[in-house]
C-alpha cells in the first residue's frame, strides 16, 4: 500500500545525554564522580583537595594502593565510601598526569591528551561493566592538568557519548550550589 507503513511504531526511549551544568560537583546526585589526578597526587588543590577534605579515607586508600602498585598515567582507580550524608559515593580517579620525579616533594606535570584518552576509555569500560546510570565530571585535565578544554571535550563525547547514561559535565564551579542535573529518580 502506498503511504502506509507496515512497521509497528517504536517505543520512545529516554535518550542518554551529555549535559553541561553549573554548580558544586560535590553536591551531585550522580552515581559516580570522575576527576583527573596525577599518579602520586598530593590532593592539595582544586577538586582533589575538596575530595580529600570530604572523603579523607579515599585519599588514604589511594595512597596505600599506589604504594603496592606502581600507577601509570592513563589508568583509573575507583573508590566507594559513605559520606557524611550517609549516602554511598563513588569516586573515579583518572590518572591523567605524571609527576616531575619520584621525589616526595615532586609536583604533578601537565596532562597529555593520550593519557586523558586512555583514562576515558577505561572509565567507559568501568561504566559499562558496573552498570553505572549517571556520571559527573569537571572540565577534565584543564585546571592543574593544563590542557585546553576545546581539545578534551571531544574525547569525553567520543568515549562517554554512546554510553546509555546521563553524563554531567560541571562546566562552571559554584561552591555549595546544587546543579540542575535533571537525573531520573
Amino acid at each position: 500500500m502506498v503511504g502506509t507503513s507496515t512497521n509497528p511504531p517504536t517505543a520512545s526511549k529516554e535518550t542518554p545525554v551529555i549535559r553541561e551544568v553549573e554548580g558544586d560537583i560535590l553536591s551531585s546526585e550522580a552515581q559516580l564522580i570522575a576527576h583527573g589526578i596525577a599518579t602520586h597526587d598530593p590532593f592539595d588543590s582544586g577538586l582533589a583537595l575538596a575530595l580529600r577534605e570530604r572523603f579523607p579515607s579515599m585519599v588514604r586508600d589511594y595512597r596505600h594502593a599506589m604504594h603496592s602498585k606502581h600507577p601509570r598515567t592513563g589508568e583509573i582507580w575507583s573508590w566507594h565510601g559513605v559520606g557524611e550524608d550517609g549516602r554511598t559515593h563513588g569516586i573515579v580517579n583518572l590518572l591523567t598526569q605524571g609527576m616531575q620525579s619520584q621525589d616526595k616533594a615532586a609536583r604533578p606535570i601537565k596532562a597529555n591528551l593520550e593519557d586523558v584518552n586512555q583514562a576515558l576509555r577505561a572509565l567507559a569500560r568501568l561504566v559499562r561493566d558496573e552498570g553505572v546510570r549517571s556520571l559527573a565530571l569537571p572540565r577534565l585535565a584543564t585546571g592543574v592538568g593544563g590542557l585546553d578544554w576545546a581539545d578534551v571535550k571531544p574525547l569525553i563525547h567520543q568515549h562517554l557519548g554512546d554510553l546509555d547514561i546521563t553524563v554531567l559535565i560541571y562546566e562552571v564551579y559554584r561552591k555549595d550550589q546544587k546543579a540542575d542535573e535533571k537525573l531520573a529518580a
